[in-house]
């Protein structure tokens, strides 16, 4: 069997015996997570490979774990969160409760983050705000309800929180262990749920919903139906915010009017 074939044979049983959409996803990004295993394990072919995870649940678990879309920090890209906080803002003077959903929300500093905004933003009032942050990745979701964060030479959390002044009333900083734990003032809003945006169910009643960063690696056939579902999430005239790299698939654009173009801020229309 070429190797061709034997990685077409390995998605396709992620797809219908682990319940993975490989379908949606880039070939490319697959390939990258898939061989990132495949050296942990030392398995030299994907056929191999494939052996193996047939016969080891733990590998099945470490591979869909890794596929989770982890790439994340607090405030990523901090011009966007200057449009959260006005649509924040906008959402405090129509409505009596802000229901906010962050998907595919990685290790969970995105939803501390708005959580974050809520406490900082003199507007908003935090006992009116319910967000959920969900996620494919059980082990993501399990460092995001611990809420510690490592820093590391390859990311500076303390820079990342530099977005808001005096962050300390939030995030406590451990010199001993060099890390910064979420105070149980901003964990208080926040819940965190598995969900598979791809295969899941929508959700409803949500007046902001992020999903940031997760387009670019799906497939542009499958792009709407995702959008979609996160459409039948929304309450009318609530938002929507994607990545800055990201773009609504034209068939969508009539459900999805922009607000902020330069910062992917998108409102539903009736």
């Amino acid at each position: 069997m070429s190797s061709d074939d034997s990685f077409e044979l390995l998605l396709e049983y992620m797809e219908t015996e682990l319940s993975f959409a490989t379908s949606h996803y880039n070939d490319s990004y697959l390939d990258r997570r898939i061989t990132a295993r495949m050296r942990r394990t030392e398995c030299e072919t994907y056929g191999e490979y494939y052996e193996h995870v047939r016969s080891n649940p733990d590998e099945q678990r470490a591979l869909l774990d890794s596929l989770s879309i982890n790439v994340t920090g607090f405030f990523r890209n901090p011009e966007v969160w200057d449009g959260v906080r006005d649509v924040l803002r906008s959402l405090a003077g129509e409505t009596d409760r802000i229901d906010i959903w962050s998907a595919a929300c990685a290790d969970g500093r995105e939803p501390y983050s708005l959580s974050m905004i809520v406490h900082d933003e003199p507007q908003v009032d935090p006992s009116t705000v319910r967000i959920l942050g969900t996620d494919i990745s059980n082990e993501a979701l399990q460092v995001a309800r611990e809420g510690v964060y490592q820093e590391s030479r390859t990311t500076s959390i303390g820079g990342e929180l530099e977005y808001i002044d005096e962050y300390s009333q939030f995030i406590e900083y451990d010199s001993g262990e060099n890390s910064y734990r979420v105070r149980d003032t901003i964990k208080q809003p926040v819940e965190f749920q598995r969900h598979d945006l791809i295969n899941g169910d929508p959700k409803s009643g949500f007046d902001l919903v992020t999903c940031r960063n997760l387009f670019i690696y799906i497939d542009t056939e499958y792009k709407q139906s995702m959008l979609q579902t996160i459409s039948e999430s929304i309450s009318q005239g609530g938002y929507l915010i994607i990545g800055k790299s990201e773009t609504i698939p034209p068939e969508m654009k009539p459900v999805f009017s922009p607000v902020d173009n330069r910062n992917r801020i998108y409102q539903k229309q009736d």
